[in-house]
């Protein structure tokens, strides 16, 4: 990948009276079992399920989650009932997750990004919607931005919405209106096959990532034989938008990938973590790399035959980062059967370690969301929170 850019206690004791009077292997059982209570328990993290989707007529997809702070959280997605017919839902949490209310949606949404516990925007196939009251009721703007997928505010006022066919915007209005970015357009290719999927800011620093992918003929790669599937791997364009400056000036860059960029996270001590997803029959399922912003270079970070990352969070003051994926099996990454979460944690970006997670966990795709590495939750794309716990 081109880095131009981017990317015991044994003290003896004396015997007591009521010892004198018990079996010495009975007595020898008492006394482990008082040791191991002394022994204080060491805490390990790890994750539990706080909300799993329990309708048996249905199933739920989350599309995407946010955490603003440690008591809320919403979940956007869409359930399917059995005659295959959609529902907008949403799930709301006041309480850091213990108890999730579900709310009945107007239109199913791609992304949200929240600015604190109520302002909300909600990105959906015809618009832009946006929310003051934490995602409990939602207005939707005039403009209509035809094509956009996700959205990034600084503010209430300014922000950046990027989507289909090159297409990158600006707004210093909240929204009210929308001016295209220029320098969207200098990517190369195609703009029917050019999306911008990722925005991440901290701070001034900001990245707009996404991929120019043509049309290939087939089915899905879980429905080809292997070799026809393998022979379809070729690269394609991966384009990035870069600023230091809070998005006054931009750079774009492109570079030829085999995979999608399509996570990146950035910390305020100009660090970061970039995903690269791959298809079917590759080597890797994914990879992750570690950015050095102040430098211009990335480095390999996390890579596993056995391991599909799907999301990335970095967070600073120290340094952790965190992946969230799941468990593959064989050469085929994307089967329609989920595979278990599998969840890793660094504090180098360097050396992974994998946490514990609950065993009934599934996911074909996994997000991360947190105000900090204390107060973090995952939800997949199976309709499962889960929370890290201390």
């Amino acid at each position: 990948m081109a880095s131009s850019t981017w990317i015991g206690f044994d003290g003896r004791r004396s015997p007591s009276l009521a010892a004198l009077f018990i079996p010495r292997s009975f007595a020898a059982l008492v006394l482990c079992c008082l040791s191991f209570c002394a022994i204080p328990a060491v805490s390990e993290e790890h994750w539990d399920i706080q909300y799993r989707y329990r309708q048996i007529d249905s199933t739920l997809t989350i599309n995407d989650f946010a955490f603003p702070d440690e008591q809320h959280g919403i979940a956007c997605g869409y359930t399917t009932d059995r005659k295959d017919k959609d529902h907008p839902l949403l799930l709301l949490t006041r309480d850091g997750g213990e108890t999730w209310s579900e709310v009945v949606g107007k239109e199913a949404c791609l992304s949200m990004f929240f600015l604190g516990d109520t302002t909300g925007w909600m990105v959906t196939d015809t618009g832009i919607w946006t929310t003051e009251e934490a995602g409990r009721t939602w207005v939707k703007q005039k403009t209509v931005l035809t094509g956009a997928l996700r959205v990034w505010f600084f503010d209430h006022q300014h922000g950046f919405a990027a989507g289909r066919q090159k297409q990158v915007w600006e707004t210093k209005d909240g929204g009210a209106t929308w001016t295209p970015l220029a320098v969207a357009s200098s990517a190369p290719g195609d703009p029917v096959y050019t999306t911008y999927g990722d925005i991440s800011f901290n701070g001034l620093n900001g990245i707009i990532s996404g991929w120019n992918i043509p049309p290939r003929r087939g089915g899905p790669d879980w429905m080809e034989p292997d070799q026809a599937a393998a022979a379809k791997q070729v690269p394609h364009v991966a384009v990035l938008l870069e600023t230091k400056t809070g998005g006054e000036t931009w750079v774009a860059s492109h570079t030829s990938l085999f995979g999608q960029i399509t996570r990146t996270s950035l910390s305020a001590d100009n660090m970061g973590l970039g995903l690269v997803e791959f298809r079917d029959q590759f080597d890797y399922p994914s990879e992750v790399y570690r950015i050095d912003l102040s430098n211009g270079k990335n480095e390999l970070s996390f890579r596993a035959k056995d391991r599909a990352i799907t999301d990335v969070r970095i967070f600073a003051s120290p340094i952790r980062g965190l992946i969230a994926g799941y468990e593959t099996s064989g050469p085929v990454y994307r089967s329609p059967i989920p595979g278990k979460l599998k969840v890793l944690t660094s504090s180098d970006l360097e050396n992974w370690t994998e946490m514990p997670v609950d065993y009934r966990a599934v996911a074909h795709s996994a997000l991360i969301s947190g105000p900090d590495d204390k107060h973090v939750w995952i939800a997949t794309d199976t309709g499962m929170i889960l929370k890290l716990v201390q």
